[in-house]
């Protein structure tokens, strides 16, 4: 029996005994105080948003209003019940994303080259809206984000490594942050997980995944069942490199594994998917909200918004209340982000990440980054 598959026997053990949280009441998923308190932040968040909405409805980037920002801003105000889809604030949202609409079917800013990125964030916002004309862009955005895919329509097979992924936008290389967003919205707007742009989806999030027994390329040798940031041209990972029985093996680390995690529960892999579990094993082996997991101690802090937001949206999709670490710890991991969320939220309502990497400086886009986790955790 090898290491992995012992690991993998007590975790499903251990899952098993592990009940619902004894804290919260029948059908909350919260306790009422720490309920209480969650609401109190999320309402914070709303009000710093809504103070910094723009006359045109947008939200600054820095010094413009962007439709990225702006699209991520009004998922939260479209899912807040004092608020929702139809209110002033955001409908006026919804209406400056729709003037991003490109008469390819993608919603972006032509010039920044963040195509895939924008649709993406565009389409999980407008999908809230009830209005048939954001409807009809989120259809269009559909197709144009399942056309940037890498597949036989670019000359692609799937022996080739950037089959299955997305990149930025037409042409560039793809990764995994870019296909996880990609998978998001259209599951968030209703792509049946049928539909085959999930199917070629896995074989790239598949050689992301550092797991040698399912991933075909060499860099995923002596790999522990997390997830690298891109396959391709070798691999790349954002955490650099660990060193192992003398070779340089690729560094998997938090925000990329919860999203790999979460794009493979969305193209329909079952929980008992071998994938699955290596890559759950590797969430329990790493499990903290203090960090963004197994980055370097350097840059344990980079991208940490991020990858709260990814986090929620994964735990979300795997559907259970209980993280079993691998030491036997019984983690409930929406009381661990909500206490970790509300301890950094910032008197005006407002979360910032000091170490700015990824536009983390900016407190619009972390602001509603923290609203977006805090509210996946009430679901």
């Amino acid at each position: 029996m090898t290491d992995r598959t012992h690991r993998l026997i007590i975790a499903l053990l251990a899952t098993c005994v592990v009940s619902a949280t004894t804290f919260a009441a029948d059908g909350e998923k919260l306790s009422p105080e720490l309920r209480k308190r969650t609401d109190a932040a999320i309402d914070r968040g709303l009000a710093f948003l809504r103070n910094a909405q723009a006359p045109d409805g947008g939200w600054r980037a820095f010094e413009n209003t962007d439709p990225a920002f702006t699209a991520l801003a009004a998922k939260c105000f479209a899912q807040a019940p004092d608020y929702g889809p139809k209110h002033e604030v955001t409908q006026r949202a919804f209406d400056f994303i729709a003037k991003s609409a490109q008469p390819d079917g993608g919603i972006y800013i032509p010039d920044e080259g963040h195509r895939n990125y924008y649709t993406s964030v565009a389409v999980m916002a407008l999908a809230l809206s009830p209005e048939m004309r954001h409807r009809e862009i989120v259809a269009k955005a559909q197709k144009f984000l399942t056309g940037l895919q890498w597949d036989e329509a670019e000359g692609y097979e799937k022996d080739q490594v950037f089959y299955g992924g997305a990149g930025y936008g037409h042409g560039k290389r793809p990764d995994l942050s870019n296909t996880q967003m990609m998978l998001e919205a259209l599951h968030d707007s209703g792509l049946s997980p049928e539909n085959p742009v999930y199917k070629k989806a896995l074989v790239f999030i598949s050689r992301c995944q550092m797991l040698p027994e399912t991933n075909d390329q060499p860099f995923a040798a002596g790999g522990d069942g997390g997830f690298i940031y891109s396959a391709a041209n070798g691999g790349e990972s954002k955490a650099g490199t660990d060193e192992r029985d003398g070779r340089k093996v690729l560094r998997c680390y938090g925000s990329m594994t919860y999203s790999g995690f979460k794009s493979m529960l969305y193209a329909g892999l079952a929980h008992d998917d071998p994938r699955v579990r290596a890559a759950y094993d590797w969430i329990r082996q790493n499990y903290t909200l203090d960090a963004n997991p197994n980055m370097p101690d350097a840059q344990a802090q980079q991208g940490l918004f991020y990858f709260y937001h990814v986090f929620a949206r994964a735990m979300q999709a795997w559907g259970e209340d209980t993280i079993v670490d691998a030491k036997g710890g019984q983690h409930d991991w929406r009381a661990d982000l909500c206490e970790k969320l509300i301890s950094l939220q910032h008197p005006d309502g407002s979360w910032i990440n000091p170490t700015d990497r990824w536009y983390e400086s900016n407190p619009n886009l972390v602001t509603a980054y923290s609203v977006l986790a805090l509210q996946a955790t009430l679901k």
